[in-house]
């Protein structure tokens, strides 16, 4: 068994329903169970046209499954709820899931990298990472989710957490 983080996040519809609905197909996937969840949390957009705010959270999760193998049912879960597949960066989606981290592992082909290349840049990834997380060590970078975290520029959330841990 692996340990693995993911970022969710949504800012079309119903945007809580939609991370809810996330976690609960991720809870209801084979090889994959749920350990704990951060808060969500409202945050602007980073890049891309404009565009509403996101709800954002991370998940710790247990999988047997094989990184490029996890992706697959990770995209599955947003094809089925609905993620179109233009391929557009930072564009508005239903639902958005990422590994962050898989264990130590780094990884970087065509399709997936592992860690996710901007998580460190990212105030709306490390704001709940370091809520669930904080002694978690970043594979390349050497620091913990709280030291990055702690010294993460751009953005902040909108407003607080939902507290959302349903």
């Amino acid at each position: 068994m692996s340990v693995a983080y993911l970022g969710l996040g949504s800012n079309i519809g119903d945007k809580e329903s939609n991370c809810n609905e996330a976690v609960r197909r991720l809870q209801t996937a084979e090889g994959i169970r749920i350990i704990t969840r951060s808060r969500f949390y409202q945050t602007r957009s980073v890049g891309g046209p404009p565009q509403e705010n996101y709800l954002n959270g991370v998940l710790k999760v247990e999988t047997e499954i094989p990184p490029e193998k996890f992706l697959g049912v990770l995209k599955d879960i947003e094809k089925d709820m609905g993620r179109g597949t233009t391929g557009a960066r930072n564009h508005p989606r239903v639902i958005d899931i990422d590994i962050l981290l898989y264990g130590s592992l780094v990884l970087k082909t065509g399709r997936l990298d592992i860690p996710h290349p901007r998580m460190h840049e990212r105030y709306f990834v490390l704001r709940g990472l370091a809520e669930i997380a904080p002694e978690v060590m970043h594979p390349l970078l050497g620091r913990t989710a709280a030291e990055l975290y702690g010294q993460v520029k751009g953005d902040k959330e909108v407003k607080g957490g939902t507290g959302l841990r349903q």
